[in-house]
């Protein structure tokens, strides 16, 4: 038996007990967006864990089209895990599936190809990968993925090519404050309303994460401010590479293992430092190095306690006496949560409290917010049509909510939603919620400069 099979008959294994108590409820059934839009009871938890079993038994080939296309058209949004009532982790059982169906090396389509060839030869070499995200920056920010958009000359290209240019261009700054921008931190200085800190400031680590530091710096940016101005002094140790998120989700275990090593060394030197994360997906994937180091004699230890202090910065935030900044009531904005924010990292009111920190802050509810937005990674490239039918939805909410800000917790999801925005002519700022509590911390003249005109 080869290693990653073995791997999910581990997986298997460690969840056996929970399969057992599984009542057939079909809660996860409701849950799953792939089964509410196909309604076949293989793109849904309950089949997919059925052909699952049937592979590890011998009843069906790994290397069966059916087995390949029904784990590939999964969302991995773990909502499922969330609403089961016998608490199978499902997400490690799909990672398991499909690095059996990688290390199987049954034919692909070109994109999933190329995803396989850029994991390897790009991700996993820091240096490669800071390039391509510079010539990546370079492009967007020449503005020419938003003018072939709007002259409409993707049309002679493939649908994939056109919508990969629109996200793309939905990572484009915001219309936020031109100084902060492009201040790294904000100045040091007396103001009216100082930090509550203690004599001892809340040492934290930033995870900064390949896409958000590659195409969102702006994010980190404001996340470290907004950390210090509620008293903690911010680190982003060196060394640390992509989270692994990406490898993992597309059956390179062993890629996603050697990132993990990685970061767990990298941030070693903090001692019980918080490893402060703002992109949803790169915080589940870091809570998981636990599970995957678990056989690591070498690691699993040093993971245990490293994926102990993973927090998001919404997480963070609540453990402190957070500052109000200053009102921003002129536009009404909603809340989109990010799938693995919320059933990888477990925050649930977490951001909405971060929010609620910007005084007459007109939040309107999203119905369906915390239904996948079908980003998941580049399932918006592998699984076009799947992925564009659960936007569509999600976009339809959004329209009903009449909102001019849409706040998400996640890189993948702010570029989805934006894609789909801007492509569907629905006027939409999509931000990072850390971004509206620094501008509200901007407007206060807590980095030296107050701003009430707005």
């Amino acid at each position: 038996m080869s290693e990653s099979s073995t791997q999910l008959a581990c997986a298997l294994a460690a969840e056996e007990r929970k399969l057992l108590a599984c009542v057939h409820c079909g809660l996860c059934l409701e849950a799953c967006p792939t089964y509410v839009h196909t309604g076949d009871e293989n793109d849904g938890p309950r089949g997919r864990i059925y052909l699952m079993r049937a592979v590890e038994e011998g009843r069906l080939g790994v290397e069966s089209r059916t087995f390949a296309r029904h784990i590939d058209r999964c969302l991995g949004c773990r909502a499922c895990e969330s609403v089961c009532p016998a608490g199978v982790e499902y997400g490690q059982l799909l990672e398991a599936a499909r690095a059996d169906i990688a290390d199987a090396g049954q034919k692909r389509g070109w994109t999933s190809r190329a995803l396989r060839f850029v994991l390897r030869h790009v991700w996993l070499h820091p240096a490669r990968l800071r390039f391509a995200f510079r010539l990546a920056r370079v492009f967007r920010d020449s503005r020419l993925p938003r003018l072939m958009l709007r002259a409409k000359l993707t049309r002679l290209l493939p649908a994939r090519f056109g919508f990969a240019l629109a996200l793309l261009d939905s990572s484009s700054p915001a219309t936020l404050s031109a100084k902060v921008e492009r201040d790294t931190r904000g100045p040091e200085v007396e103001n009216a309303n100082p930090a509550r800190v203690s004599s001892e400031p809340a040492k934290v680590t930033l995870f900064e994460g390949c896409v958000t530091e590659g195409l969102f710096a702006r994010v980190n940016r404001a996340t470290v401010r907004v950390l210090e101005a509620n008293g903690c002094c911010v680190s982003a140790p060196r060394g640390q590479v992509c989270c692994g998120a990406l490898h993992a989700h597309a059956g390179d275990i062993e890629g996603a293992r050697k990132l993990a090593r990685q970061n767990v060394a990298a941030f070693e030197g903090a001692g019980d430092a918080s490893v402060v994360t703002n992109a949803g997906g790169c915080g589940a994937m870091l809570v998981s190095y636990a599970h995957l180091l678990a056989h690591d004699d070498a690691f699993a230890e040093r993971a245990r306690a490293f994926s102990s202090r993973v927090r998001d910065v919404s997480q963070q935030l609540a453990a402190l006496d957070v500052r109000e900044g200053a009102r921003m009531d002129e536009q009404t904005a909603t809340y989109d949560a990010s799938c693995h924010l919320l059933h990888g990292q477990r925050a649930q009111v977490e951001p909405l409290r971060m929010l609620g920190a910007i005084p007459g802050l007109r939040l309107v509810p999203l119905e369906g917010s915390d239904v996948c937005c079908g980003g998941a990674g580049v399932y918006n490239l592998l699984e076009a049509e799947l992925s564009s039918r659960v936007l569509d939805e999600k976009l339809a909410r959004v329209r009903d909510a009449g909102a001019q800000i849409l706040a998400t917790g996640n890189p993948g999801c702010h570029m989805q939603i934006g894609a789909g925005a801007s492509l569907g002519g629905i006027p939409l700022r999509v931000v990072h919620p850390v971004e509206l509590l620094d501008e509200s911390y901007r407007r206060a003249g807590f980095y030296g400069v107050a701003d009430d005109s707005a």
